[in-house]
């Protein structure tokens, strides 16, 4: 069975960074898709990035330009370098796999940006 595990998360002046990371283990399919999610106060989950076991990726238009989704040699981790942070990023972050149709999600990391 998968599991997803974040860490990263704090509270952050605006304009500053965060790298979040996604530990991924368990059976994971060799094809895959790994991504972040946010939720804020009041809101919805929405998608933020996500990569795919194929090198590709996609950003919701909010963050680009300023966050970037990578992943470590193994594809098992995968990482989210934040940058210029705004108040509006304030949400819980979701680390999330799609192995074999299945999401697998993780309990959330909460990043503040706040002065």
């Amino acid at each position: 069975q998968a599991r997803v595990v974040e860490s990263g998360g704090g509270l952050v002046q605006p304009g500053g960074s965060l790298r979040l990371s996604c530990v991924a283990s368990g059976f994971i399919s060799s094809s895959n898709v790994m991504g972040w999610y946010r939720q804020g106060p009041g809101n919805k989950r929405d998608l933020v990035a996500l990569s795919t076991s194929g090198g590709s990726t996609n950003y919701a238009d909010s963050v680009k330009g300023r966050f970037t989704i990578s992943r470590d040699s193994a594809k098992t981790t995968v990482y989210l370098q934040m940058n210029s942070l705004k108040p509006e990023d304030t949400a819980v972050y979701y680390c999330a796999v799609v192995t074999n149709g299945v999401y697998v999600w993780g309990k959330g990391t909460l990043v503040t940006v706040s002065s």
